[in-house]
Formats: structure tokens, sequence, C-alpha cells
């Protein structure tokens, strides 16, 4: 229903009221407080008339005048609740020099109000009027107790990652906070500010400068540690260093789960594991971290394990956000929904499909519609109804590319498995012509053309994929092996390798085709070495597959066949895995 004026009136003013109640501190003697109801009802109805006329003026589109009567109604009255509304009056009339009036009358009318340097100093920059958020700054932090600075600083701070100038604003933040800089208690919270608007302004050279001056203040400061993190890439040692002596101390867990999610995205998945774990250890009751573990752990196919931590996950949660407890919406949770998901996929590699479906039916979540009917799909195929799964898969709705994207991809995962690469080669061929510059596409062509043994159409798709995008390393991977391979061009196969290491170095699948390259050129030491450390960070059966076979050759024959074994376990249906074995040893 829509409010009236004379509605947002009262409403305007029982804030008001509820504001005073609330900051009342001491008994009034009896005499005074009757004079000052009787100043209160004058004032009230004096400002009531003016907050109803600024109201009606809204309501009828004149924001200029509602604009200039709440503002007059806020500086008779010096509430902060009016001084709010005339910024948002300002701003719904997209007068943006007004709300800032409005704002800065209201710093100058309450002086010591946080809230109105709070909405000067958000208004001001994102008009990009940083050099006037100086001195608003200064006084937010200068007010604010020595105890609370660090995380006042931590706070204000990240309104600035709204400013275009991330640069500026770095400098700025710097400026304002010399004072602090210096200060054991506050300043590392000032550098790793400035560190991280630093590093989204694209100089790491500088930030590095703030983390290291922050961590020579306090070494086991979270916000310095997280700015660490941020930083990772794999090039500075002596972050690793300053990360390993914070986490060895006291971490905070959500320190600790930033750590834990950027060692994934770096593919440090041991390093990842063994901080989630810890983490798990330390605090068993922190719901996120047994979520995080068992999708490690799900990855690394340890099934068992990840099915008790996913089980964790659901155990540890608060009442408000489990399934018997949705969201406002009725809907299921996100990481509710990511865990039943990989319950459900759990249960589908033990062959237990029944199980697997009821983790899909508990998913309420209009998003993942297609995501759970795809997973249905997939487990049809298990079961041998490949036509039904392709059935439900093609009924799927293409209301965007994405839905479309996956609707195909799922389509070429179940023709795969389903040995029917030819349909899978037409229907990437009919969507390649459709977007013949859509380098996913044009990769999965080219995977397609290898498996049918068009060799030529592969590297012809490969190169195509490189020439459109030049950092993406799975083509210079794919291209790399696949001469590996079959043994030819071994120094191409070797730089083309290379290269895709140089954009994800860590990757363990990139590392077991630098491993082929090696074994090829006849350097199994060097290109058993490589594979275990591959097989280690990602436990996959086409790793086991070349482990054993480079193992094989140089007559490591038990711990051959225990890689093997291990493959077996992972995924007993791997072709290159077993037709390694068979070739070898001449039977699994």
């Amino acid at each position: 229903m829509k409010r009236t004026p004379f509605l947002m009136a009262l409403a305007l003013l029982a804030l008001i009221a509820d504001a005073r109640a609330q900051s009342a501190k001491a008994p009034v003697p009896q005499a005074i407080a009757a004079e000052k109801a009787v100043e209160r009802s004058a004032l009230n109805a004096s400002i009531f008339y003016q907050v109803m006329l600024a109201e009606m003026s809204f309501n009828n589109g004149d924001t200029g005048a509602a604009y200039s009567l709440m503002l007059n109604a806020a500086r008779e009255s010096k509430e902060a609740q009016l001084f709010q509304r005339a910024v948002d009056i300002g701003l719904s009339g997209r007068d943006a020099n007004a709300a800032v009036g409005a704002a800065k009358a209201w710093q100058q009318a309450l002086p010591q109000s946080p809230e109105a340097d709070r909405y000067l100093l958000q208004l001001l920059i994102g008009l990009n009027r940083l050099p006037e958020t100086l001195a608003p700054l200064q006084r937010s932090v200068a007010r604010a107790p020595q105890a609370e600075r660090a995380g006042l600083i931590s706070a204000l701070t990240r309104l600035f990652a709204r400013a275009s100038d991330k640069a500026a604003a770095a400098d700025l933040i710097e400026k304002a906070l010399a004072a602090e800089l210096g200060n054991r208690r506050s300043g590392p919270a000032g550098w790793a500010a400035i560190g991280n608007l630093r590093l989204v302004a694209g100089n790491r050279a500088a930030a590095l400068v703030a983390v290291r001056k922050g961590a020579a203040l306090d070494a086991l400061s979270d916000d310095i540690a997280a700015l660490a993190i941020n930083l990772l890439d794999g090039s500075s040692e002596d972050l690793d260093t300053l990360l390993g002596a914070y986490f060895a101390a006291s971490p905070s867990g959500q320190v600790r789960m930033g750590y834990v999610r950027k060692l994934i995205d770096l593919q440090r998945y041991p390093q990842a594991l063994a901080q989630v774990t810890q983490l798990t250890q330390a605090q068993p009751d922190f719901a996120d971290a047994w979520l995080l573990r068992g999708s490690i752990e799900f990855q690394n196919q340890d099934l068992q394990n990840a099915e008790q931590s996913l089980t964790r996950y659901l155990g540890a949660l608060p009442p408000s956000r489990t399934q018997e407890d949705p969201d406002e919406d009725g809907l299921t949770p996100r990481g509710i929904v990511q865990a039943y998901f990989l319950l459900s996929q759990i249960a589908e590699k033990q062959g237990d499909f029944a199980k697997a479906q009821s983790f899909l039916a508990r998913i309420n979540s209009p998003q993942d519609i297609a995501r759970v009917q795809i997973r249905r799909a997939m487990m049809f195929a298990k079961q041998g109804r490949l036509e039904e799964a392709l059935a439900l898969v093609r009924n799927l709705p293409e209301d965007d590319a994405d839905e479309a994207r996956n609707k195909l991809q799922a389509q070429l995962q179940l023709l795969r498995e389903g040995r029917r690469e030819e349909e899978a080669y037409a229907l990437l061929t009919q969507s390649t012509q459709k977007a013949p510059d859509d380098v996913d596409l044009l990769y999965e062509l080219a995977l397609s053309a290898e498996k049918l043994g068009r060799v030529d159409e592969m590297e012809k798709a490969l190169r195509r994929v490189i020439a459109l995008q030049a950092d993406y390393h799975a083509a210079y991977n794919a291209l790399g092996y696949s001469l590996a391979d079959r043994n030819q061009r071994l120094p191409e196969a070797r730089a083309l390798i290379e290269k895709a290491l140089s954009f994800a170095p860590n990757d363990p699948f990139i590392l077991d085709s630098l491993a082929w390259v090696e074994f090829r050129s006849g350097n199994s030491a060097q290109a058993a070495s490589i594979l275990r450390a591959a097989f280690s960070a990602r436990p996959d059966a086409e790793i086991a597959a070349h482990l054993g076979e480079v193992l094989w050759t140089m007559n490591l024959r038990d711990e051959a066949n225990a890689a093997w074994a291990k493959g077996l376990e992972l995924n007993r249906e791997n072709d290159t895995l077993k037709s390694t074995i068979v070739r070898l040893r001449g039977s699994l």
C-alpha cells in the first residue's frame, strides 16, 4: 500500500522519537522534563508541518521543493533522520550536488556524527570528488577510540573500492592516515587498505611495499595477512614466509579460508587441503570450512572423507541455514545446494542412484533446475538409459547463452560417455558454424576430431583457438600433448607445453603433458619425478596411467602397479588407463 505524506511524516517523527528515547542516559528532573516536553511539542508541530509538505511535494514530483523543505526542517531540528531524508530526496531527483549539500549541512549541524561523515564520504567517492574526502576521512579516524581505530580504518577504506581512480584513492588514504601508519595497533590496517587499492590499480610493486611496511609493525596482523594472500602469485617467497609465521600463530578462521581459496586458485591443492584440515580441527563448528574441505576431497576422488566432511558441514550449520529452515523465499541456500550436488555425485559414483536422486530432490532452487536435470540425465546414462538421458537434456530451455552452452556441454558429455563420438563431432561442427570464433567450441571440436583420428583438423582448430585468444593455455597444452603422444616434433611439443605452463604454472594436467615430452625424449627419471608431483597434487586416472607406464619402463614394476591400482580406484572406466595396463602388463 502506498504511504501518504501524512504517514511518511509520522514515520519519520517516530524514528526521531525512538532515537531520542534510545539516547537518553539519565533521569531528568520532573520540572525540566515538563518544560522540555512543551518545547518538543511546539517543535514537533512545526517540523511535522514542514516534513508533511516536503513529502507532498515529493509525491507530486517536485523534488526541488521537497528537498528545500526537508533540509530546512533538518536544520531547525538538527535531527539526523531528516538530514538523511534530505540526502535521499536529492539523490531521487538525480541532483548529486544537492545530496552532497545536505550531507555537508548534516555534518556541520552534528559535527560529532559518524553517520554524517559516512554519508558524505559515500557521496563524494561515488562522484569521484576524492580530494574533498580527505577532511571527513580524517575526522572519522580521529574521532574513533584507539581500540576501535583499526576496525574503522578497514571499514572506511572499503568505501574507496568504488572510486574510479584507485591509485589516487590509495594516495589519499596514505595522506589521511599519515598519523596512523607508524602506529602498531592501527598502522597495519592502514597499510593493508593502501596496498589493496594499489593492487587493484595494477601497481603490485607498490602493494608489496605496503604489505612489508605493515608486517614490520605487526607480522601477525589479520589485515596484512589478507593483503599478502591477495598478492600471492608464486613469485614472492617472502610472502609465503610471512604467511607461514602468521598461520603458525593464532590465525583468523576467515583469513585462513581466504588463503585456502587462493591456494585453490593457484592450483596448490595439497597445501589447500592441509590448511582447511587444520581449520576444521581448530574450529570444528566452522561450517563453511567443512564444505570447502569436502569439495577438495571430492576433487581428489577421496569420496569417503568427502562425504564425511559434507555431512559435517550440514550438521554444523545453524538452524537458520538448514534445509528444514530455508531462506525467506523458501529456497535452498547456496552452500547447501553445493553440498547436495556433491553428495549426489558421491552416491552416483558409488552406484547408489536412489540415494543420489534423493539429494537432488532436496534442492529447491529455480536457478539450478537445469543443473539438476543434467545430473539426472548423467545418472540415466550410467544406468544404460542413454536415449532417455539425451531426451531429458534436449528438452531443457535455452533462454540465454549460458543455458544454451550448458545444454550443449551436457549433450557432448553424454554422447562421449556413450561412445558416440561421431554424433558429438557433428553437433560441434554445427555449433561452430553458427559461432566460428567461439574459442571454447573450437577447443571442444579439436578434442572430438582427435578422438576420431582427424589429427589435421584437430591441429587446425587448436591453432585457430590460439590465434583468437593467445592466453588459452588449454589449447597449447592439448596441441603439445598430442604431438608428444604421437612422438612427433618433440621440440615444438615442449615449447607449446611450456607456453601453457607460463599461463598456469601449477596445473597438474599440463605438468603431466610436460612429463610425457620428457618421457618421449628419453628422460624417464625426470618424467617420473614430474608425474609423481602431478599425481600428488591431483589424483587422476589419466595421470596414473602415464606414471605407471614411465615406472614400468624404468623396471619399477611394483610402484607402477601401485599407481595403476590407485588409478583404477579413481576411475575404472578410463580408456587410457585400461589400454595402458593391458598393453604393458597383459591384463587388468
